[in-house]
C-alpha cells in the first residue's frame, strides 16, 4: 500500500478502506427491531432480468465493466443498466447517507471493510442462498458477513505479497526468493542491509516500511501468522493483550530498530523502482506500475509469499457488491452481481483491470498463474482472512497505525503498545 498522499485515492480503490473515521451505526439508519439480524437471504428470481437496475461504482468506471454491463443486456433484452462513478474519496460519507435517507440505487460496489457498518445500518439485502461461499475464496466470502450473515458477493481480492529486487538480492549471496520463515526472513534482510552503499551503492535499506495510515493491513495478519487474533468473535472481547500480538509487534518493532527499513514515511514503491530499498510488500497493483511505468526493471524482480511464523496467513480486501434494501429493482440486481462473478466474466474484468477475483475459479480460468509473479498472489488469497466485522473497525484500525508508528520511531515499547491498543479498543468497543 501506497502512503504518499498524492497515492492516497489509488491506495483506497485497492485496499477498500475509508479515509475518514466510520460512523458509528445506531446512530443513523432505521431502528434495530428492523436489523439485519432478523433478515431473511433474498431470492432470484427465475427468467431473465428486466427493467433498470442503477448501479454506483466506486472510483472510475472500467472499459470492462461497460462490457459486462453490455453483455448482461444482450442476454437480457428487457433490462437496462446504468452505472454511475463515485470518487472513492468521497464515496463512504454518500453510502452511508443514501442509506440513512432510503436513497439508495440498486445495488454499487462496496470497499470490504465498510460492509459490516452499512449491514449495521439495515442497509443491505442478505445474499440469496443460490449464490454459494464455496465458489469463493475464503476470506473473501467473510469480507461480507456481518452477525454471521452475508450481505453481498465478493468482487475483487485484494491481499499483499513480497516484491524483492532480484539484482539486489543476489549480490547479498540469496538466490530466488528470500526465506518464506519470519526468523529466516529477518536474516535475509539484514545480509541485503551489509550489502548497502558497498555491492548495492544505491541501496539504503533492504525494506521499506509502511508508517501510519493503514499500516494495520501489513501487521495484523502477522497476529494471525502467530496463531493468535486481536477480536474474540465469541466472547466480544478484543485481545490485544495476548503473547501472540506481543510476537507480532516485536516483530514490527524489529526491522525499523536493525535499521532495515525507512521511518520517513517514504515512498516504498518509488523506493522499490530506484533502488533505494531491495524489498517492499504490496499488492497486485504495484506489479502492474512496474511494468507500466518501470519496464527498465522487467525481469529484474519477483515476488513471493508474506514470510510468516507458526501459519501462513494475510488480509483479505478488495470490493463486494451489494444489493441495498431500498432497491427498486432487487432481482435483477442480484441477477447482475451473479453475472458479474460467474468466474469466466470475472475472470475478463480482472484480466482486463489488472485486479485480483475472488473467486479461484475465475483464477483458473484466466489462466493468471500464467505469470509466475502472480501465483504468490493466489497462495495468499488461499489463506488471507477478513478483519474484524465490527462497525467500529476503522476506528481500532485507525488506533492500531496510530500506536504502530508510535512503535517503529521507537517513541513506544512493545508492552506500551500493546497495554494502550486493549486499552484503546475496549473503550472504542464494536458497536452495534
Amino acid at each position: 500500500m501506497r502512503t504518499s498522499t498524492r497515492h492516497a485515492v489509488r491506495t483506497l480503490q485497492v485496499l477498500s478502506v475509508t479515509v475518514t473515521a466510520a460512523l458509528v451505526a445506531t446512530g443513523c439508519g432505521r431502528s434495530e427491531d428492523s436489523g439485519p439480524a432478523k433478515d431473511a437471504p433474498a431470492e432470484i428470481g427465475a427468467g431473465k432480468a428486466k427493467g433498470t437496475v442503477v448501479m454506483w461504482n466506486m472510483g472510475d468506471i472500467e472499459p470492462a465493466l461497460k462490457d459486462l454491463a453490455e453483455k448482461f443486456e444482450q442476454e437480457n433484452p428487457d433490462v437496462d443498466v446504468k452505472i454511475t462513478a463515485v470518487p472513492w474519496d468521497g464515496a463512504h460519507d454518500k453510502l452511508t447517507t443514501a442509506i440513512a435517507g432510503g436513497n439508495t440505487p440498486d445495488m454499487s460496489t462496496i470497499g470490504s471493510t465498510w460492509m459490516a457498518e452499512m449491514a449495521a445500518m439495515n442497509g443491505f439485502q442478505a445474499t440469496p442462498t443460490s449464490i454459494k461461499s464455496s465458489d469463493f475464496y475464503p476470506g473473501q466470502w467473510d469480507t461480507t458477513k456481518y452477525k454471521d450473515t452475508s450481505y453481498g458477493v465478493p468482487f475483487t481480492a485484494d491481499t499483499t505479497v513480497v516484491y524483492y529486487r532480484t539484482d539486489l538480492t543476489e549480490k547479498a549471496g540469496i538466490k530466488g526468493a528470500l526465506a518464506g520463515d519470519r526468523e529466516g526472513y529477518l536474516k535475509d534482510l539484514k545480509a541485503i542491509q551489509a550489502t548497502a552503499g558497498k555491492q548495492n551503492p544505491k541501496l539504503r535499506h533492504a525494506a521499506g516500511l509502511v508508517m501510519g495510515f493503514n499500516s494495520w493491513v501489513f501487521w495484523v495478519p502477522m497476529v494471525w501468522q502467530q496463531g493468535g487474533d486481536i477480536y474474540d468473535a465469541e466472547t466480544g472481547k478484543f485481545t490485544f493483550d495476548t503473547p501472540e500480538v506481543a510476537k507480532a509487534l516485536e516483530y514490527w518493532a524489529t526491522v525499523p530498530k536493525d535499521g532495515l527499513a525507512p521511518t520517513d514515511r517514504s515512498d516504498g514503491v518509488q523506493g522499490f523502482r530506484d533502488g533505494l530499498i531491495a524489498t517492499y510488500q504490496q499488492a497486485a497493483w504495484a506489479g502492474a506500475s512496474f511494468h507500466k511505468d518501470a519496464p527498465e526493471l522487467d525481469g529484474k524482480w519477483k515476488t513471493m509469499p508474506v514470510p510468516y511464523s507458526e501459519q501462513p496467513a494475510g488480509f483479505a480486501g478488495g470490493t463486494d457488491l451489494a444489493v441495498f434494501k431500498e432497491a427498486e429493482n432487487p432481482d435483477a440486481a442480484w441477477k447482475f452481481a451473479r453475472f458479474l462473478t460467474e468466474p469466466a466474466n470475472l475472470a475478463a474484468y480482472v484480466k482486463a483491470t489488472g485486479g485480483l477475483p475472488a473467486s479461484p475459479q475465475a483464477w483458473s480460468d484466466g489462466n493468471l498463474s500464467a505469470d509466475e509473479n502472480m501465483k504468490p498472489f493466489d497462495e495468499q488469497l488461499k489463506v488471507s482472512k477478513a478483519p474484524p466485522a465490527i462497525t467500529t473497525w476503522q476506528q481500532i484500525a485507525d488506533a492500531i497505525d496510530s500506536e504502530l508508528e508510535k512503535l517503529a520511531l521507537g517513541k513506544a515499547t512493545v508492552a506500551e503498545v500493546q497495554k494502550a491498543l486493549q486499552s484503546k479498543a475496549t473503550s472504542i468497543g464494536t458497536g452495534r
